[in-house]
C-alpha cells in the first residue's frame, strides 16, 4: 500500500505569497475555540483560507461547514474502501471521475466524469457521489491549492432512466457541499455532450444553486464552445482529447484510491462532535431540511 504524501504547509507558504503565518495564527486560535472540530492541520488551514482569497470570517463559517457535512452525510463521505465496499466498487465501475493532468490556459486544474456503464439501473447517485469525493478529497489533500478548479462532466450516454435515479436531496446536499463547504476556488461547471436530458437534470439542481454558481454553469452541445474554457487536448480520446484512453485512465485513478485505502479510513475520524459544540447542535434536518418535502419529479 502507498503512503500518501500530503501537501506540507511549507509547500504553501512557497506557493501562495499572499498566505500568512499570522493568519493561520489566528484560525488556530479560533479552531482551538470550537470544541465540536476535530485537529485540523496548518496546511488544511491554509485550503481553506485560500479557498476564501484570504478572508478570515468566511474561512471560519466554510472550516465548520465542511466539516458538519462530511459528519451528516455518511452516505458520501463514510465506508469509503472500495476493497470491501461492494456498492462502491460498483460505483466505481459504473462511472469514472478523473483529475486530468493538464489544465486550462489560466492554470485551472479539471475535475471530470462519465459514464462506463450506460445501464441506469446500474447507477447509484450516492455511491457515484461518494467515489467523487474521494477523487476530490485525495487530490486536495495531496496537492493543495491551485488557481481554480473547474469540473466537467461528459454526459454522453446519460438518458432519462439516469435522471430517474436522481433524488432533489441527494443533489441538495452535494450542491451545498460544493458551494458552502468544499475548499477550492470553482471556476466552472461544465456539461459537455449536452443533450435535452440535461434540461430536466439542470430544472432538479436550479433550486439549490445561487447565482454565482448559476454564472459558472455551462453546457456544450459541441466541442466548439467548450473548446473556450477547457483545451481539448487535455480530454480523454472517447471524448475527443489526446491524453489517453478513458479506462486507462480510469484504472490509473482508481489504483490511486485503493493505494490509499488506510488514509481514507483514518480520515473518517475527523469528523465534528455535536455534542460538544458551542450552542445548539446541528443535524442533517437542519442543514438539509425534511427528505420529503419535495414534488415528486415525474419523468415520462
Amino acid at each position: 500500500m502507498a503512503s500518501i504524501k500530503l501537501v506540507s504547509f511549507e509547500e504553501e507558504l512557497k506557493k501562495n505569497p499572499e498566505l500568512k503565518e499570522a493568519d493561520i495564527q489566528m484560525l488556530r486560535e479560533w479552531c482551538e475555540k470550537q470544541p465540536h472540530l476535530p485537529k485540523i492541520s496548518d496546511s488544511e488551514l491554509a485550503l481553506f483560507l485560500h479557498s476564501n482569497y484570504y478572508r478570515l470570517e468566511p474561512t471560519k463559517t466554510t472550516i465548520d461547514t465542511f466539516y458538519t457535512v462530511r459528519t451528516h452525510v455518511p452516505e458520501f463521505f463514510s465506508n469509503r474502501d472500495p476493497n470491501n465496499n461492494k456498492e462502491l466498487k460498483k460505483a466505481t465501475e459504473t462511472v469514472t471521475h478523473q483529475v486530468l493532468e493538464g489544465t486550462t490556459k489560466e492554470g485551472y486544474k479539471i475535475i471530470y466524469g462519465r459514464l462506463l456503464d450506460g445501464e441506469p439501473s446500474h447507477f447509484v447517485y450516492n455511491d457515484v457521489m461518494k467515489s467523487l469525493n474521494m477523487v476530490i478529497d485525495l487530490w486536495l489533500y495531496t496537492e493543495g491549492t491551485c488557481e481554480g478548479h473547474i469540473i466537467l462532466f461528459d454526459m454522453k450516454n446519460v438518458s432519462f432512466g439516469h435522471v430517474g435515479r436522481l433524488s432533489p436531496m441527494g443533489l441538495k446536499k452535494f450542491l451545498y457541499y460544493l458551494q458552502e463547504g468544499l475548499p477550492v476556488r470553482l471556476k466552472g461547471l461544465h456539461f459537455m455532450n449536452s443533450s435535452p436530458v440535461m434540461d430536466v437534470i439542470m430544472n432538479m439542481m436550479r433550486p439549490f444553486m445561487k447565482k454565482q454558481l448559476m454564472d459558472m454553469f455551462h453546457m456544450h452541445t459541441t466541442s466548439d464552445t467548450l473548446e473556450k474554457f477547457i483545451p481539448l487536448e487535455v480530454l480523454p480520446n472517447e471524448s475527443g482529447g489526446q491524453a489517453g484512453s478513458l479506462q486507462e485512465l480510469h484504472d490509473k485513478q482508481i489504483k490511486k484510491l485503493v493505494d490509499h485505502v488506510a488514509w481514507f479510513q483514518e480520515e473518517e475520524a475527523h469528523r465534528v462532535n455535536e455534542a460538544l459544540r458551542p450552542g445548539k447542535a446541528k443535524t442533517a434536518t437542519d442543514l438539509f431540511g425534511v427528505e420529503g418535502s419535495f414534488k415528486k419529479l415525474e419523468i415520462d
